[in-house]
């Protein structure tokens, strides 16, 4: 019995996330979640040159593998979520979620006052979970995104960061 509640108890330990700098050597990985929950990815060459710029990029990881990512750019006391992505195997279970509350303090801890996405509007997903966290519409841009043959806008979202917000 207390073998099986050993492994029960790894089991839900591994399968909270743990939080990592992104490096090149996740990028063939990241690629490949990337590749595979969106229509209009992400290159390598965005990651990398993301890294480059001293973004910050973080990888998600759970029970020892990359369960999702996010790339946040701060300057200026603001911020700007450029990416938060969680695979098809890890999403429904908070992770996204959790990601972004990880976000939400590293854009505070770096003095943004704000934090500002770019959000499909037909990623209703995405969007509940941005309006659920405190962010609100405060712009569209037209013909922002890639869609097949056409281009779809994007919904642009804001929240005000306290200290230390989470």
């Amino acid at each position: 019995m207390s073998t099986q509640l050993e492994t029960m108890r790894d089991t839900m330990r591994d399968a909270v996330p743990r939080y990592r700098r992104m490096t090149a050597a996740d990028l063939e990985e990241v690629v490949a979640i990337e590749q595979a929950i969106y229509p209009h990815p992400w290159t390598r060459g965005n990651f990398a040159d993301s890294i480059e710029a001293g973004y910050h990029c973080w990888i998600v990881e759970c029970a020892g593998a990359v369960a999702g990512y996010l790339v946040v750019m701060a300057a200026a006391g603001e911020a700007h979520l450029l990416n938060l992505s969680v695979s098809a195997a890890w999403q429904r279970r908070g992770i996204g979620r959790q990601a972004l509350g990880f976000a939400l303090k590293l854009a505070s801890d770096y003095g943004a006052r704000h934090i500002l996405l770019e959000v499909r509007p037909s990623n209703r997903a995405a969007i509940s979970l941005y309006t659920a966290a405190g962010f609100a519409e405060i712009s569209v841009r037209r013909g922002y995104y890639p869609a097949g043959g056409l281009r779809e806008d994007a919904i642009v979202l804001q929240r005000t960061l306290e200290k230390h917000d989470s």
